[in-house]
């Protein structure tokens, strides 16, 4: 499966360990996403649209209220590279 250029930086950023953090409204809607690096830097190339992209193709996955980190399949679609962990 073929995934956009900006799909592939988000899924790249989180296979070396970021992680994607949502804030919700009063009515438990996502309100803003914040794609950070595993040093902690604010990338800010990531919209709603893109976050419900990535989460439709199960490629990203939050379990227990934590951040949403990088799957088995997020992994398999994202090409390597050699920086990768």
């Amino acid at each position: 499966m073929d995934i956009s250029r900006a799909e592939q930086r988000i899924l790249h950023l989180m296979a070396q360990g970021g992680r994607i953090e949502i804030e919700r409204d009063d009515r438990k809607k996502v309100e803003t996403v914040s794609c950070f690096t595993r040093d902690g830097w604010l990338y800010p190339d990531i919209d709603m649209a893109l976050f419900r992209k990535l989460k439709r193709l199960k490629a990203i996955r939050s379990s227990g209220g934590q951040p949403y980190r990088i799957t088995d399949k997020g992994l398999r679609l994202v090409r390597a590279q050699l920086d990768n962990r």
